[in-house]
């Protein structure tokens, strides 16, 4: 099929990265499918780009939604090429500090829904034997910071499940890739950022670094429109990556933390290698 037949699907449109994913692709000449929790966010998407533009509601944390736009997609375009897994919102606080509905929550959006737009999309997409899921991960699926913490355990998780995935549907003509986004000029800082309600002072310096990511919002080095063109990239290149970070902030920083993890392994190296080995002397 040719490339500007392809039909995407995109949760998380109303702001920040996904508007500007969904900008992107229209741009491109594909069929996007625009969702949000309130679809007349999207107004300005369909009455722009009416031929090839649709609008949803879409909470993903409702499995009656998510399997809902799915076939709303399939129905109105015929098929569904390219799944971007957008939706996601953050939280801060030091680990003590974390309330467990509040992180409970944040996984239904951020890991929970992710999983089931991928797998209401599979089905279809191995029919066709083709198909591309993009997960919007992020730097804090490959770095825990003081603060983000629990963010970060729900990008963990998509990394995770990214890194399988990548094997299990090859075979399908199926392909995956995380994008892992350094801080870009969105309202993810302000709009999309809860923190914790507990306060314990002894956290000073967690709060402090919690403050300077809130402070930064609007002024971060990334520009959510290069995120959007690389994301254009990934998806027309024959042979997509499994991880692509954005910006060089992320970068430099992920570069430095492969270099500690390389020292370490090699300051351990003879404990690791012993440990096969009950030591000298305490065999049983």
């Amino acid at each position: 099929m040719a490339e500007e037949d392809k039909v995407w699907l995109i949760t998380g449109c109303s702001s920040g990265m996904g508007r500007e994913f969904a900008f992107a692709a229209l741009a491109a000449g594909y069929r996007v499918v625009t969702t949000a929790r309130d679809p007349k966010t999207l107004r300005e998407f369909v009455e722009a780009h009416p031929e090839r533009a649709r609008a949803l509601a879409l909470d993903v944390t409702d499995k009656r939604q998510v399997e809902a736009s799915v076939a709303a997609t399939i129905a109105e375009f015929g098929r569904i090429d390219v799944l971007v897994n957008n939706a996601a919102y953050g939280y801060l606080a030091a680990i003590e500090e974390g309330d467990e509905a509040d992180v409970r929550a944040m996984f239904e959006t951020n890991f929970w829904g992710l999983l089931a737009m991928t797998r209401a999309v599979l089905p279809h997409m191995r029919r066709q034997k083709s198909g591309h899921i993009i997960q919007n991960s992020s730097q804090a699926g490959l770095m825990s910071k003081p603060g983000t913490g629990y963010y970060s355990t729900t990008k963990w998780a998509v990394e995770a499940l990214t890194e399988a995935l990548v094997e299990e549907v090859a075979p399908f003509g199926i392909r995956v890739s995380a994008l892992e986004a350094g801080p870009y000029r969105t309202d993810w800082a302000g709009r999309s950022m809860k923190r914790s309600k507990t306060r314990i002072d002894d956290y000073a310096a967690v709060h402090a670094r919690a403050q300077m990511i809130a402070d930064m919002d609007g002024q971060q080095p990334g520009d959510p429109r290069g995120a959007a063109w690389a994301l254009l990239e990934v998806v027309r290149a024959a042979n997509p990556p499994r991880q692509l970070l954005l910006g060089k902030l992320v970068l430099d920083t992920y570069r430095a933390k492969l270099e500690t993890i390389r020292t370490a392994l090699d300051e351990w190296e003879a404990v690791t290698i012993q440990a096969d080995h009950a030591p000298e002397g305490k065999q049983r």
